[in-house]
């Protein structure tokens, strides 16, 4: 069985983060949703709001597991028995960014194999920054996160 994990902060999870899971369980015996806590950064939901809306806007995929973790990315890969990361890329900086990752990743744990997974088109230029600042100007974000993400998104920037 190949199991895959797809880590990120899902800050908020955007449709390009949905397209993702439901072409990366295509390929895989089974996928998890990594949800990172990441004390470097300063995320507008909490840990246990952003698993609870991938848990919503995931319900109707088959094949997944939601986790959190924080630490390395390799050592929960190999606890969770995963051999592959998946990480969707929008442009080429994305590229460079997860291509030095991957590369070390790899000096870390030999076992570990990247897969990039390109995002449709239509949310290529999609980033949860962006569309958090879109959000927080009073724009309407209904186009880029699900309905329910963007609910709880106007309701806590306001």
């Amino acid at each position: 069985m190949k199991k895959a994990l797809y880590p990120g902060s899902f800050d908020p999870v955007t449709h390009g983060h949905v397209d993702v899971i439901r072409r990366a369980v295509k390929i895989f015996d089974g996928l998890i949703l990594a949800v990172a806590n990441n004390p470097t950064k300063k995320p507008l939901f909490s840990l246990d709001e952003r698993v609870e809306m991938i848990k919503s806007v995931t319900s109707n995929i088959e094949g997944i597991e939601i986790d959190t973790f924080d630490g390395l990315l390799v050592d929960f890969v190999a606890h969770k028995k995963a051999s592959v990361v998946v990480r969707g890329l929008r442009s080429m900086s994305d590229f460079e960014y997860e291509f030095q990752m991957a590369l070390t990743n790899r000096k870390l744990s030999e076992e570990i194999e990247t897969i990039f997974l390109m995002s449709g088109e239509q949310y290529s230029y999609m980033s949860s920054r962006a569309i958090k600042e879109i959000a927080e100007l009073g724009g309407d974000v209904s186009k880029f996160v699900p309905a329910e993400v963007a609910e709880k998104l106007l309701a806590k920037i306001r």
